[in-house]
């Protein structure tokens, strides 16, 4: 009965999977980072210069690999860039906004020269050893592809993780605080917003309006969280503010909106506005 016990606690979850050579090449760590970027690669809508993207920061990375701090993820990256085997650039339409994105260097040699030793492998074993000789491509799901959660006999997934977990990672980096990627209400307000068509810039058009005019005001700044932030009845009307501090430039337009330019010379608005 011990034993069971013990068969069903080490198999219940899926085990992380990668191949043997890849990992003698490069490292455990870097092997599983790979992989998840790889199939994160696969389902990214995020295409630049003909490649598709991941857009990610390290604490981003953290909703994945909890079990990595901030610092080991940032030192498998760079061992990662060094090598040649993934490739970073930054995207971002806001200047100050510095999360990278990354893929997968499918041409490096190497990453190249193992995936034909697999599939010779492969063809040299036939259709009996299919299912024990896998390649990159089809080593098991991703790790976080979508999150299951159960809460109260109620189970709802989350999707659209890369655009919330670089939202959230956002605000917190502006308020200092520590708001969670996977809570369920968070999730079911971010969702909602881009099933109405907001993108990543108007999320952060929204952080940014309402942090210059809340931050250090010590009656608001308790308003400076998800469920006020990104509510249905509020982030339009947010989002369609000006404020000082924002660049307007950095406000998406809605509707043709344009904020009057004002001539305190003369007293007033110009251009008939």
């Amino acid at each position: 009965m011990i034993g069971g016990r013990q068969m069903k606690l080490l198999l219940d979850e899926t085990p992380y999977q990668s191949l043997p050579s890849l990992v003698m090449k490069i490292g455990m760590n870097e092997a599983l980072f790979l992989q998840q970027l790889h199939y994160r690669s696969l389902m990214s809508k995020n295409v630049r210069d003909g490649y598709k993207w991941v857009y990610n920061s390290y604490e981003g990375w953290r909703t994945e690999f909890p079990y990595w701090s901030a610092d080991t993820i940032r030192r498998i990256i760079r061992k990662l860039e060094k090598g040649g085997w993934i490739i970073s650039a930054v995207y971002n339409r806001m200047k100050i906004d510095n999360t990278k994105w990354y893929r997968v260097n499918y041409a490096h040699e190497e990453l190249r020269a193992l995936q034909l030793a697999v599939v010779e492998r492969k063809s040299c074993i036939g259709d009996e050893g299919k299912n024990t000789q896998m390649d990159l491509a089809n080593l098991h799901k991703p790790i976080t592809k979508e999150f299951k959660i159960t809460t109260k006999n109620k189970e709802y997934v989350e999707k659209n993780l890369d655009i919330i977990a670089s939202v959230i990672d956002y605000l917190n980096q502006k308020i200092n605080k520590k708001y969670k990627v996977h809570s369920k209400t968070t999730n079911r307000l971010l969702n909602e917003r881009i099933s109405e068509g907001y993108t990543v810039d108007d999320f952060k058009a929204v952080i940014n309006i309402k942090t210059a005019q809340w931050l250090n005001d010590p009656t608001f700044c308790m308003y400076l969280r998800p469920s006020t932030l990104f509510s249905s009845t509020k982030f339009e009307s947010y989002l369609n503010e000006v404020t000082l501090e924002v660049p307007v430039n950095e406000i998406r337009k809605v509707g043709g909106y344009r904020a009057p330019k004002l001539d305190y010379g003369e007293g007033g608005p110009v251009n008939g506005l």
